[in-house]
C-alpha cells in the first residue's frame, strides 16, 4: 500500500514515502520539474553537439543504397547489447544462428530473450503508424518481449501488482538501493507521463526524451523488462518525432560501456533533484551512439562495394546472380544451397557453385560445419556490427530477487 508519512520534501523529482510495513517508496512528482531545466552553459553546447550528431547520422543512412536493410542489423546488434545490460549472455552470432535456426524452432534462455527484443522493436514500429506513444503500446511491446522468457511469467504486458526494488543480491525492501513508487500508484504516474508525451512545451525534443527515459525507469511500471523497454522507448520516441527517417540511434552499446554512470546518474535524480546532470550525461550518449552508427553506415558502404566489385571482376555469367543474392544478405545474413536455388530460379548445383565461389571471396562462411544441410552467413558484414558485443561483459549490477523473481534497472 502507498499509504504512509513523507520521508522527506517534495524535491525536483519526487520523494521517499514510508509505507505501512517500514520501507520507503519513491513517488516520482509529474514532468517537468521543477524549478526548470536550465539549459545555459554547458548543457546547451551538448545539447548543439548531439542535434550535429543526428544530423549527420540521418545523412549518412539516406546515402546508402537500401537503408532498410542496414537497419535489420544494427536492430540486431542492439536487441543484443541493451539485453546483455540486463546480464544476458547472448552474443550477436547466437542470434544469427537462432534465426537460421539452429539453436531450435524455439529459442530459449537468454537467446529467446534478444529474440523477442528484436520482435519487439519491429512491432513498436509498425504499431506507430497508426498508434502513438502512450501507456497502451507500452503495454502492447512489453507482452512481446516478455512472452516465454525468464521473467515472463509473472504479468507479460501488464502494469506490475506487487512492489520492486533494485539493491544487492539478498537484500530486502528496507535495504534496497532504490524502492520504485508501489504498485497503486504505478497507472497514474505512468498516466501523468503520458500526458507529458503529448503535452506542448518548449524543451527541445531531446531533453524531453531524457526526461520522458529516466521518469519511465524510475516508475518501474512493470515486473521485468523496464531497461529494455525504457531504452525501446528512445528509439520509438525518435521515429515518431520524425527525428531521423530511419530507427538507428541505439544507445545500448555506449550505456553499457558507462553502465555505472548510468545508474549512478538516474539515482541522482531522484535522490537530490539533479536532472541537468542526467542529461548532459543522456546528450554525450546520444552524441556517442549516432556517432558509432554514422561510422558503421559508412564501412557498410565500402564494404558492399567492394564486395559488388570482387564479383563483377571474378565471377563472369554468373556475377547478377550472386549481387542478388549479396543484396539479400543486408537484411538476412545467413542462406542455405535451397534458399539461393528457390531464390534465383536455378538447379541447386548451380546454387551451390555459386556460394562456393562467393566462399572463395571471404563473403560467406559455412557455419554448421557439416556436409548436409549446410548454413552459410555473410561474416564481413556481420563483423561490423559485432562491435563491443563478444567482449568479456563485466558483473551484472546489483539486483534483488522476490518470490523467484529477479528485478533490474
Amino acid at each position: 500500500m502507498s499509504t504512509g508519512e513523507p520521508e522527506s520534501e517534495l524535491g525536483r523529482a519526487g520523494r521517499y514515502v514510508r509505507q505501512l510495513t517500514g520501507y520507503r517508496a519513491f513517488i516520482p512528482a509529474p514532468l517537468p520539474p521543477h524549478p526548470p531545466i536550465n539549459l545555459a552553459e554547458g548543457l546547451a553546447a551538448k545539447l548543439s553537439q548531439a542535434d550535429v550528431a543526428l544530423g549527420r547520422l540521418d545523412g549518412a543512412i539516406e546515402t546508402l543504397p537500401h537503408p532498410e536493410l542496414f537497419t535489420a542489423m544494427y536492430v540486431r546488434r542492439e536487441a543484443v547489447l541493451s539485453s546483455q545490460i540486463e546480464g544476458t549472455q547472448a552474443s550477436l552470432d547466437d542470434l544469427v544462428a537462432a534465426e537460421a535456426r539452429l539453436a531450435g524452432e524455439a529459442p530459449v534462455g537468454d537467446v529467446g530473450e534478444v529474440v523477442n527484443y528484436v520482435a519487439a522493436l519491429r512491432y513498436g514500429l509498425s504499431r506507430l503508424e497508426s498508434l502513438p506513444i502512450s501507456v497502451r503500446l507500452l503495454k502492447e511491446i512489453h507482452a512481446i518481449l516478455m512472452n516465454g522468457v525468464r521473467g515472463g511469467g509473472v504479468l507479460p504486458g501488464e502494469l506490475r501488482t506487487t512492489q520492486n526494488w533494485i539493491g544487492a543480491s539478498g537484500a530486502t525492501l528496507n535495504d534496497a538501493v532504490f524502492v520504485p513508487p508501489p504498485p497503486d500508484v504505478v497507472p497514474r504516474a505512468l498516466g501523468d507521463l503520458e500526458k507529458y508525451l503529448h503535452t506542448a512545451d518548449d524543451l527541445p525534443l531531446l531533453v524531453k526524451i531524457g526526461l520522458v527515459h529516466a521518469q519511465f525507469e524510475t516508475i518501474h511500471p512493470f515486473v521485468d523488462g523496464n531497461g529494455r523497454l525504457g531504452r525501446l522507448l528512445i528509439t520509438f520516441l525518435l521515429c515518431e518525432r520524425k527525428v531521423l527517417s530511419k530507427p538507428v540511434l541505439y544507445i545500448s552499446l555506449a550505456l553499457k560501456k558507462r553502465r555505472t554512470e548510468y545508474y549512478e546518474r538516474l539515482q541522482a535524480t531522484r535522490d537530490e533533484g539533479r536532472w541537468e546532470e542526467w542529461l548532459s550525461f543522456f546528450l554525450e550518449v546520444v552524441s556517442e551512439a549516432s556517432a558509432d552508427a554514422t561510422m558503421t553506415a559508412r564501412e557498410v558502404l565500402r564494404l558492399r562495394e567492394d564486395h559488388r566489385g570482387a564479383i563483377v571482376a571474378t565471377m563472369g555469367a554468373q556475377a547478377a546472380k550472386a549481387l542478388t543474392i549479396l543484396e539479400r544478405l543486408y537484411q538476412d545474413p545467413y542462406l542455405t544451397v535451397n534458399a539461393v536455388a528457390d531464390r534465383l530460379k536455378v538447379t541447386f548445383p548451380n546454387a551451390n557453385m555459386i556460394i562456393s565461389k562467393m566462399s572463395e571471396l571471404g563473403i560467406l562462411m559455412e557455419m554448421t560445419g557439416q556436409k548436409r544441410n549446410r548454413v552459410f552467413y555473410y561474416e564481413p558484414y556481420i563483423a561490423l556490427f559485432r562491435g563491443d558485443s563478444l567482449t568479456p561483459r563485466p558483473p551484472s549490477p546489483p539486483t534483488a530477487p522476490t518470490g523467484g523473481r529477479r528485478f533490474q534497472l
